[in-house]
């Protein structure tokens, strides 16, 4: 108890070291908007032939009519109160359009990192198991294959073949189809609403709507993950350990899986935890390509139209976001050696 006692704490000093990043990238982020070309009061006031009484107007609204430092005070006060301003593409505040597009991004990257977990670790073993075997370069080529595609080729390929050719994937359309009658909102992942449900033909229109995206994103993820994963097996398996454990007569699988699996997953936890923070903010491409009514699209048609506050909110989520995976990562490097310790 002592020791998960300690653990948290060491984890809650990380979390607490982290909040001068999280204040820096406030401070850039509102920088960064305010000298992005663009004037969102133009763009509001109904366009460039709006009066110039009616630009004003808008600019009072925005707060854009004071000084930049006096506008920074405001909105770091406003952050620190939890709002993070109001979007006037949507009308509505930024933190309840996040609150309500998170779970969508969430569900999509989770599943398409499960995806590439589960496809990635054991092509990694196996390249690992036979080093330089056709195997090996098979592998290899796949994975130089995925980073050199970009999603929106994989996504807009995988739509042509399994939509239009083949008519196994339902329309790219978003997180369900019209037809289907959305659950009672539980946890705002369809999956898992739709299984407490009891709605399992609705849960099957949920994942089938969620398994082209999906894929399309693991595809470029699977790489990076494999070669870490080949990389560290090849380490744990040329270590003293594997050769004492083969001279005392263990079977070659349980060596595999007990010893030198184990000590080269902890490489792959990082990686996956790194993976998961840049997909859930980069996964954009895919979300405009399948019309995933996700966090990154939402930013992304915020900032054409010079929208700030929903950009900024986007920007701080993300950030959020990537320290508590680092801590989670932390921590799970504990479960996985015990000798690891949060530092």
């Amino acid at each position: 108890m002592n020791t998960i006692g300690a653990t948290l704490l060491r984890a809650g000093r990380r979390f607490v070291s982290s909040l001068p990043a999280l204040f820096g990238v406030l401070v850039f982020t509102f920088l960064l908007m305010r000298v992005l070309p663009g004037d969102p009061a133009v763009f509001f006031a109904s366009g460039p032939n709006a009066g110039k009484e009616e630009i004003e107007v808008i600019r009072r609204q925005l707060g854009l009519d004071k000084p930049l430092p006096n506008q920074l005070v405001i909105y770091l006060a406003d952050v620190g109160r939890g709002n993070l301003g109001r979007s006037m593409m949507t009308g509505q505040a930024v933190a309840k359009d996040l609150r309500e597009r998170l779970p969508a991004s969430l569900e999509l990257t989770l599943t398409a990192l499960l995806i590439a977990l589960v496809s990635a670790v054991p092509l990694g073993v196996i390249a690992a198991l036979r080093p330089g075997s056709l195997v090996d370069h098979g592998v290899r080529l796949f994975c130089s294959l995925g980073v050199c595609v970009p999603t929106f080729v994989s996504g807009l390929l995988l739509i042509y073949v399994f939509y239009y050719l083949l008519g196994f994937a339902p329309d790219p359309t978003g997180r369900i189809d019209i037809f289907t009658t959305m659950p009672p909102q539980r946890t705002s992942f369809l999956i898992i609403d739709f299984l407490l449900a009891g709605d399992f033909e609705g849960w099957s229109a949920a994942a089938r709507q969620l398994m082209l995206p999906a894929f399309t994103m693991a595809l470029f993820v699977i790489a990076p993950l494999a070669r870490i994963t080949r990389a560290s097996m090849l380490v744990s398996l040329g270590s003293d350990f594997v050769r004492t454990a083969r001279s005392v007569g263990l079977s070659w699988w349980r060596i595999v899986v007990t010893y030198a699996l184990r000590n080269a997953i902890l490489p792959v936890i990082t990686i996956a935890g790194i993976v998961f923070s840049t997909m859930l903010g980069a996964n954009v491409l895919v979300e405009k390509v399948f019309s995933w009514p996700g966090v990154a699209s939402y930013a992304l048609d915020a900032l054409l139209v010079s929208d700030y506050a929903p950009v900024q909110g986007f920007v701080l989520l993300m950030a959020t976001i990537f320290v508590i995976v680092n801590l989670l990562v932390d921590l799970l490097y504990g479960i996985a050696d015990p000798r690891a310790t949060v530092a």
